[in-house]
């Protein structure tokens, strides 16, 4: 199983395997690294105006993990381990989201010198609940195990789904600032 520079394991023996579509990719197959950062990596980005900035990967024969540029990022709705979704309180500035990000990538050129500042060398990360996060990071649990959500982060879900819908509730200006139609006289 993969590991982080300190050595806990990141849940899963390819990274690549829980890889989506690259961030940098457009609607029309071509690469937005190249053109919008064409200066951070000037020999990539000349190889990709030779080709009409069509994505590395959507040639013959390469993929995802060929492309010096590839990254894949989560859109942070769902565990990808038990299923369960994010409720954002937005009002509750201090309230701790429910998924977090996991990075599956932690190796580059000098991870295999046992050099703990190695870069990753592509970026790949998935969103885990705060309480799946924990287990594949302190135990051997893996991204893929089929679980169901913790007893504790269903308890937490609930509670921020029932805040949300308190806050849909009408209540009158006389309720809200306690008055009663008997103080107006």
């Amino acid at each position: 199983m993969e590991k982080t520079p300190k050595g806990t394991p990141v849940g899963v023996d390819d990274p690549y395997e829980f890889a989506e579509r690259c961030d940098h990719l457009t609607g029309d197959g071509r690469c937005r690294y190249a053109l919008s950062h064409a200066g951070d990596d000037p020999e990539f980005a000349r190889a990709r105006r030779a080709d009409d900035y069509c994505c590395l990967a959507g040639e013959e024969d390469c993929e995802w993990r060929d492309c010096p540029q590839y990254r894949s990022t989560t859109d942070g709705r769902e565990c990808v381990r038990c299923g369960l979704e994010e409720i954002r309180m937005a009002h509750q500035s201090s309230a701790r989201p429910l998924l977090e990000e996991h990075h599956l990538s932690y190796h580059g050129g000098d991870a295999d010198n046992g050099r703990d500042d190695a870069e990753p060398s592509h970026e790949i990360t998935v969103s885990l609940c705060r309480w799946c996060h924990a287990k594949v990071h302190n135990s051997f649990a893996r991204v893929d195990d089929d679980v169901n959500p913790d007893t504790e982060a269903l308890a937490t879900r609930e509670q921020r789904r029932s805040d949300e819908q308190a806050e849909f509730g009408f209540r009158s200006a006389s309720e809200r600032f306690e008055r009663s139609t008997d103080d107006r006289s």
